[in-house]
């Protein structure tokens, strides 16, 4: 099995580098903020510093998991984690269950924290596999890069479609609720496509989980990223099927600003900073973004700073135009909502 999860994540890594395996829409482009044609200030004043469970950053941007767990992926999280130093924001890592398999596909991940000695990191493992080893992994993961939090994965999709998947949610809220009362980081439960409903985000917080990230639908698609893997017709039925499960990110960030008790991370089918202050208006504290990086991570160091650099341009652009000087006058901006995103929302 060890062998297997560190060439499956160098597939996921390939797919979503090589092909499209985007797929939905977000619901971004359904949302439109209200252009403020007297914003009464200088662009040149305007601030995109935030806190997160804690620490002081430098801009809301979130460098969602990615990869890991292959020695062909360390360069990419080297490159990730190089930014996240150098802009102070976070970043998180992606699924640690080969490095906790096999020790020696650590380095993979432990280049991140020499890397990025000061940043904000959060280490990754599924539910899943932490119901069923515990929180001796849990432990391991955040000690692996040294970790000022622990993201905690719900996949059941991906799962239900991936030839090898675990196919057993019972007994998740209760890992989470241990996992929350008895590690020394904070916890951060993430979807990973198919988004969180309020209902949902309601438990998970009153499990004690201490931010929640969204996942949602309109970004890298499990269902369409495993149907490429699966070899067998029933699997890529199936994953042909669920193409379009889930609820779009902008939708999902609606609803769980709604019962929050903790920091609402937006990840799922963000573009650019635009997208980014979407997010925030709607309720989100952090814009996550993976595969928008994905491609300038792969290019180099400085392909990927550009590119961050835009993204944190066109987000205070959008501040401007709406005449928010901070990233809390941002989350108070007025917005529009149409088509299926005005549906679902009932707004």
């Amino acid at each position: 099995m060890t062998g297997l999860t560190s060439s499956r994540k160098l597939d996921h890594l390939h797919l979503c580098a090589r092909t499209d395996v985007a797929f939905g829409d977000s619901g971004f482009s359904e949302v439109r903020l209200v252009h403020n044609a007297v914003p009464e200030c200088s662009a040149s004043d305007i601030d995109i510093r935030t806190e997160f469970l804690g620490r002081k950053l430098s801009a809301p941007i979130f460098i969602a998991a990615m990869t890991g767990g292959h020695p062909d992926t360390a360069e990419v999280n080297k490159n990730l984690a190089a930014a996240a130093e150098h802009f102070n924001i976070p970043m998180g890592v992606g699924s640690q269950r080969a490095a906790l398999e096999n020790p020696d596909l650590r380095d993979s991940f432990t280049v991140v924290r020499e890397a990025a000695p000061n940043a904000f990191l959060a280490g990754n493992i599924s539910a899943v596999q932490l119901r069923d080893h515990g929180l001796e992994w849990a432990d391991r993961a955040v000690e692996m890069i040294d970790a000022d939090a622990l993201c905690i994965h719900l996949n059941f999709l991906q799962e239900m479609i991936q030839v090898e998947g675990d196919r057993s949610a019972v007994g998740i809220l209760d890992t989470i609720r241990n996992a929350a009362s008895e590690l020394k980081v904070p916890v951060i439960v993430k979807e990973t496509g198919s988004g969180l409903s309020k209902e949902a985000a309601s438990a998970l917080f009153d499990a004690g989980a201490d931010a929640l990230d969204v996942g949602g639908f309109g970004g890298p698609s499990w269902a369409k990223i495993e149907k490429a893997r699966a070899s067998d017709k029933a699997h890529q039925n199936l994953g042909d099927t669920f193409l379009e499960w889930g609820i779009p990110t902008a939708v999902s960030v609606f609803e769980v600003a709604q019962v929050r008790k903790g920091p609402v991370i937006a990840t799922g089918g963000l573009k650019n900073g635009l997208d980014a202050a979407k997010a925030i208006a709607l309720g989100a504290d952090l814009a996550g973004m993976a595969l928008t990086l994905l491609p300038s991570a792969l290019e180099g160091k400085d392909a990927l700073f550009e590119r961050i650099e835009t993204i944190c341009g066109e987000l205070k652009t959008a501040m401007f135009l709406t005449g928010a000087t901070n990233i809390s006058e941002l989350a108070n901006v007025r917005y529009y909502l149409t088509g299926t995103v005005s549906e679902m929302t009932n707004k």
